[in-house]
């Protein structure tokens, strides 16, 4: 059987840094909900075969969404850390993938992702041990003593470093094994490229838009309203 491609979005979080009455991938832009819009982007990639979404137990505005009613739409229940929720949500795949398919994690709030982009990760990580897409770094960096002392330390060669973003692209059986020996190791891994990593893998980074943000902060909403707009007026 020829390999497939999944899509795993993760969509279990609460979202606190937003301070909104929800879960902000249940937040709107032109009356869709963030998530629809971010699923709807994945499911434009021909090479999908579905989407596997991770939502919280006792979710209750799931069954509102549009993607709720999709025959590729599919659902898991999360975990404690989004780690924890992918691993789930990799485990409820496999009943319908082979452990050599590819699947491609994506976070819930980032709506403004590219198909172009989601296309040539998908051609970098298929010659590879897998790929996700991020950006060079183009400031200064800088690195302080700890979380509360922010006192600089040294400024970072930054020819070298890039931004992750998310989709991140892997085989499935590889990723599963890769997450439960972090987890069995303690690692607190922040991005599924941090688990492969840790167990041997080196993956490729794949430039993409800058414009694939992460809706974090409130403020961020109007942008990613503003950038999908320029994206349409561009097509």
């Amino acid at each position: 059987m020829a390999e497939r491609l999944w899509a795993l979005v993760p969509a279990s979080g609460v979202g606190s840094r937003m301070k909104a009455d929800c879960p902000k991938q249940y937040l709107t832009i032109k009356s869709r909900f963030l998530i629809d819009i971010t699923v709807s982007r994945l499911l434009e990639v021909p090479d999908i075969s579905g989407v596997m979404v991770v939502l919280s137990v006792g979710d209750q505005y799931w069954p509102k969404t549009d993607a709720s009613d999709h025959s590729q739409v599919f659902t898991s229940l999360g975990g404690a850390e989004r780690f924890n929720s992918v691993l789930n949500g990799l485990y409820d795949l496999r009943a319908m993938a082979s452990e050599d398919d590819w699947v491609m994690v994506h976070d819930a709030a980032r709506p403004c992702v590219r198909v172009s982009d989601v296309e040539k990760l998908i051609a970098v990580a298929k010659v590879s041990c897998g790929a996700l897409l991020g950006v060079p770094a183009k400031d200064t960096i800088k690195q302080v003593r700890g979380s509360t002392n922010t006192e600089v330390e040294l400024t970072v060669e930054r020819s070298r470093i890039w931004q992750a973003f998310t989709p991140q692209m892997f085989r499935i059986g590889q990723l599963i094994a890769a997450l439960e020996d972090a987890i069995n190791a303690g690692s607190c891994v922040t991005d599924d490229a941090s688990a492969m990593e840790l167990a041997g893998f080196n993956p490729r980074m794949v430039e993409g838009a800058t414009d694939n943000i992460k809706v974090t902060q409130p403020q961020d909403l109007l942008l990613a309203e503003w950038l999908l707009d320029q994206q349409c007026f561009e097509q």
